[in-house]
């Protein structure tokens, strides 16, 4: 499982490096055809994490739970973020992987409760939590590919 953790943290790395030179701004534009921001998108993979790895083993969330349900599936988002905010996303974006991977290594889910994700594929141990994971920061990574190329284009 750390080896996913690992994969997970590069395709992050390697991604935020693409996006690093857009603006506050930029972050924050929402264009046609997309009903979210780069912002939310990013806020929305550390949220997804949250739920997928600890939420679903009956554990807290290690971000705040105010970041966690403006970013959880289903929210949008709903203000201007700023740099320091913008700031405190990337910091959480390593941060939170960071906590997986010690969590992982103490096995502190070994109470995970079995569910059925949106595309009809069941998780029922951390494992498999994280096979899903790193589909989902896949297809986030894809959202962001796409705004990106929107608003520089």
């Amino acid at each position: 499982m750390l080896q996913q953790v690992e994969r997970i943290r590069k395709t992050r790395t390697f991604f935020l490096d693409k996006i690093r030179t857009l603006s506050t701004e930029e972050w924050n534009l929402i264009p046609p055809g997309y009903s979210n921001n780069i912002v939310w998108n990013v806020g929305h993979m550390i949220a997804a994490q949250q739920g997928i790895c600890y939420v679903r083993a009956g554990l807290p969330v290690v971000t705040d739970e105010d970041f966690y349900h403006a970013y959880k599936p289903g929210s949008r988002p709903t203000s201007f973020t700023g740099p320091e905010e913008i700031e405190q996303i990337k910091a959480l974006f390593f941060s939170t992987l960071l906590q997986l991977e010690k969590d992982v290594q103490q096995g502190i889910f070994h109470h995970y409760t079995s569910w059925t994700s949106r595309y009809d594929i069941t998780v029922s141990t951390i494992q498999e939590a994280m096979d899903l994971l790193m589909h989902h920061e896949g297809y986030h990574a894809g959202i962001i590919s796409g705004i990106k190329y929107c608003i520089t284009k």
